[in-house]
């Protein structure tokens, strides 16, 4: 029930839908037969507030600044002794099955492959075994990819979580009987910050590896042009932000917690 309300409120709230949402809000109370003039003046307020946070959203600069709120993770220092067990590498973007150009075999998409790229570099680098977490259709992606593309065996697969929290939940029952409990943790640099509290939760020791860490672009007019790319950025930076502040609250509440 809470993976379905969370994907109806991401829906909703988050770019695109909930500037739309917004504006079509406005544009009803406008065009409303016998509206009056105070709920026209609430009409144009909530149709130019909704169209005004689409076209800021989509913006580079504001998607830029939104994912260096986002990221809160460094990079992972490899001149450094790795003192852990296992590299666990979270999905989060679905796999392909039956990917036509590789002749019918599973494939990652392209968030997901940043993932095991580098998730598979961490394993040629360090000789630690992988780990995959995510839901099976992830999972099977994310084996069949580190093995022909990267020549790494996956060790471990979690094929059970839908989301962040049982990520770490399921991981951790995995490792229970291994005695597994010092991870490095690979997943996307917004998302890093997050992932590694749930897994702290869940009773690890994590080392993050982020991968997609921000770097300065080179500023233009493009910068303050809106496009499809940013405005998704905005998207996946603000479902970070907002997305801690709601795993705080459901601490603080003890809403869901991982057992003790």
């Amino acid at each position: 029930m809470l993976i379905a309300i969370k994907t109806l409120l991401h829906t909703l709230l988050l770019p695109p839908g909930g500037p739309l949402l917004l504006a079509t809000a406005g544009a009803y109370l406008i065009a409303r037969r016998g509206a009056g003039v105070r709920a026209r003046r609430t009409g144009w307020a909530l149709l130019a507030a909704g169209l005004a946070t689409l076209w800021l959203l989509a913006i580079p600069v504001v998607s830029d600044a939104l994912g260096r709120v986002a990221q809160r993770c460094p990079p992972l220092d490899l001149t450094r002794p790795v003192e852990a067990q296992a590299i666990v590498i979270l999905g989060g973007a679905a796999g392909r099955l039956g990917a036509p150009e590789y002749g019918g075999e599973p494939a990652a998409s392209q968030r997901l492959l940043e993932r095991i790229n580098y998730g598979g570099f961490l394993a040629r680098r360090t000789g630690l075994p992988v780990a995959v977490s995510g839901t099976p259709t992830e999972t099977l992606a994310m084996s069949a990819s580190l093995a022909r593309d990267f020549g790494v065996r996956t060790r471990w697969v979690e094929d059970r979580s839908r989301d962040t929290f049982e990520n770490a939940q399921f991981c951790a029952q995995l490792f229970a009987p291994l005695g597994v409990t010092r991870i490095v943790l690979v997943t996307s640099a917004d998302h890093e910050w997050r992932a590694m509290q749930e897994f702290v939760g869940a009773g690890f020791s994590v080392v993050p590896a982020p991968v997609g860490l921000y770097v300065p672009p080179e500023m233009g007019p493009h910068s303050f042009l809106p496009n499809v790319a940013a405005l998704a950025y905005s998207t996946a930076a603000l479902y970070e932000i907002l997305g801690d502040l709601a795993r705080q609250v459901f601490v603080v509440l003890h809403l869901r917690q991982h057992p003790g």
